[in-house]
């Protein structure tokens, strides 16, 4: 997804979203339910019941802005058997939602740290 500004941190709501909501309706369960301020300049992700659907919400200091996506054929693999009604993404986490992929299953190599003997 090509922004015009680089979020500090992206929220996932896990739970499905009534698509007729917009900026208001949205903004509502990020300082209601998501308990996150919605003016951080943090991306907000929602997705309909049928997983069809994506809304990202976000303030740019100036206003709202609103992205909605929407699949023709496919659903987005949703991450809904992790912990909690809310999600911190990466950038990356993101980008694979977007292509399709399960973030669940999808891991890099885990840091390793050393320490020297000498």
């Amino acid at each position: 997804m090509k922004m015009f500004v680089e979020p500090s941190a992206i929220y996932l709501y896990k739970q499905p979203v009534d698509f007729r909501k917009s900026i208001n309706g949205l903004s509502a369960i990020v300082e209601a339910e998501m308990e996150l301020p919605v003016f951080s300049g943090a991306l907000f992700v929602f997705c309909n019941r049928q997983r069809d659907k994506v809304k990202a919400l976000y303030w740019d200091k100036t206003g709202f802005c609103l992205w909605y996506k929407r699949l023709e054929k496919n659903k987005f693999k949703w991450p809904r058997k992790l912990n909690g009604s809310v999600l911190n993404l990466s950038p990356q986490q993101w980008q694979w939602l977007l292509e399709g992929l399960d973030i669940t299953l999808m891991k890099g190599h885990q840091p390793l740290h050393f320490n020297s003997t000498i």
